[in-house]
């Protein structure tokens, strides 16, 4: 959502809700407007073409047109067949689910009700003035390749609160969410203000009856009065704090406070107010700086790796340090998943996500964790493999008790497809034995049920009502929704190469 891609780089792309296949699985890499998302691989291309064929002939023999089919659990099935048919087997999947509906629907049913807590979502305020999403549309209508968005005013709600609502409590499972947001030294261009943040909770709260959503405060080490903004932010009573090292990280050419975590003599003055407020969490946004990106602000490369989270840990061990995306570096362009897939086999090492998992041992930490965000988003669509050693890395390194589900969405639309991934995923026994990487096993095993709930549940001291179904009015709400029929967009909104 920068805005970082030029004018020229915008004429080179197309809007993914309206250029992208809604497979139910995404089958090419969709980046927001802050890196130039990378070509369709041959291998997504194969994923694609069969994805179609396969849905087009279950489609048939149910009645049902190919896109009704992709919004069914047999539809999601009949996408991780596929994708195992190409890359391997790294989806626990049958043909007989994604073949018999009763029996995809069976499954979806008995998972429905697991808990999922998603600690890092999006969505844009309402008066955004990030609107390169609507300066893609307009370009892409302009350029002639889709004539219906010629001389049409252009939208982004899909990117705002009301779809974030239908697309995190009703079109997935996930049960709690925490919304995040995005510091800029340009005040009108925060993705959502602190107050935002926190009337968000309240409206969701107030809607539901019960805890649904949490929020955090965001911190700006070294900005003009952000001590002063700080004690504001705690008075609001967050649920955890988040800051980006890199500064801005919305406009990168105006970012002039860029921070470290170790910085003794600005950072730890934070960490000072969050232990006196009770704040035990702190979640930092790492990684997502490309090759090409450093490139054009090398300055800023100094911050944006994992180098400064041990000591950071070691010192303030009565905090939480979540490491969102995992650090992970390869997104767009040269730092493609299938350069990052090429330097695990080189040396069994992924930039800076090995770092990371290795920070525990070598600080002796028990402090510091993994979110999935982008690193899982990323890797689970344009290399299998990669998800599963990334997958593997983290839980050998850090445990399984520090590895964290966040999805980043709505920037990915629906984050139901990243849910399925995981519970599909498995690291597959080579891996295993090469590595040293314990099996990841069924959806609702004990190391899933970690990672999607249970290490969050811990992390945020949350109570977990006995009996959700019967006490929540979402809940309610949902079994409205589903009863109904629903029908998942399957659209992932962002760019893909034209």
């Amino acid at each position: 959502m920068s805005g970082f891609l030029t004018p020229e780089e915008l004429r080179k792309l197309k809007p993914a809700e309206t250029s992208a296949f809604p497979s139910p699985v995404p089958t090419q890499i969709v980046s927001s407007d802050e890196y130039f998302p990378e070509p369709q691989t041959p291998e997504q291309q194969e994923v694609e073409v069969r994805v179609k064929a396969l849905g087009d002939d279950l489609a048939r023999k149910q009645g049902l047109t190919r896109r009704a089919f992709f919004t069914t659990a047999a539809g999601m099935a009949s996408a991780f067949l596929v994708m195992n048919q190409v890359y391997g087997r790294f989806f626990g999947v049958s043909p007989a689910e994604a073949a018999t509906p009763e029996l995809a629907q069976d499954r979806a049913n008995a998972l429905q009700d697991q808990f999922i807590f998603d600690c890092h979502t999006h969505f844009l305020r309402d008066d955004t003035r990030l609107n390169n999403f609507i300066a893609g549309r307009k370009s892409v209508g302009d350029a002639g390749w889709n004539p219906q968005l010629r001389g049409k005013e252009q939208t982004i709600e899909d990117l705002k609160f009301n779809n974030y609502y239908k697309e995190i409590y009703l079109d997935s499972d996930t049960k709690v969410a925490l919304i995040s947001s995005s510091p800029s030294e340009v005040p009108q261009d925060w993705f959502l203000t602190n107050e935002m943040m926190a009337q968000a909770r309240a409206k969701i709260n107030q809607a539901a009856g019960s805890r649904r959503m949490l929020c955090h405060a965001i911190f700006t080490p070294g900005q003009p009065g952000w001590l002063e903004n700080l004690d504001h932010a705690l008075e609001l009573k967050p649920d955890s704090a988040k800051g980006y090292t890199i500064g801005d990280n919305t406009h990168k050419e105006l970012s002039r406070h860029p921070w470290r975590m170790d910085d003794e003599q600005v950072t730890y003055l934070a960490y000072e107010k969050f232990q006196k407020a009770g704040i035990k969490n702190i979640c930092v946004h790492k990684g997502l700086f490309t090759p090409s990106v450093e490139k054009q602000f090398p300055r800023l490369r100094p911050f944006v790796d994992v180098s400064d989270v041990g000591k950071a840990a070691k010192d303030w061990p009565q905090l939480n340090f979540i490491i969102y995306h995992s650090g992970y570096r390869h997104v767009g362009g040269m730092g493609s998943p299938a350069a990052a897939w090429a330097q695990f086999e080189d040396t069994g090492r992924v930039e800076w996500v090995t770092d990371l998992a290795e920070i525990s041992a070598n600080y002796g930490v028990t402090n510091v964790y993994a979110d999935l965000g982008q690193l899982f988003a990323y890797s689970a669509v344009a290399q299998p493999r990669l998800a599963a050693a990334l997958m593997g890395t983290l839980i050998k390194g850090m445990g399984v008790d520090r590895v964290v589900w966040g999805t980043d969405a709505v920037w990915t639309g629906s984050p139901q497809w990243q849910i399925e991934g995981l519970r599909h995923l498995e690291i597959p026994e080579e891996l295993q034995k090469k590595y040293g990487y314990a099996p990841l096993g069924p959806a609702d095993g004990p190391v899933k049920t970690a990672i999607f709930s249970a290490n969050n549940i811990k992390l945020y001291n949350f109570k977990v009502p006995a009996a959700w179904s019967k006490m929540d009015r979402f809940s309610a709400l949902k079994e409205e929704y589903l009863n109904a029929g629903p029908r998942r967009t399957n659209l992932r909104y962002g760019y893909v190469p034209a």
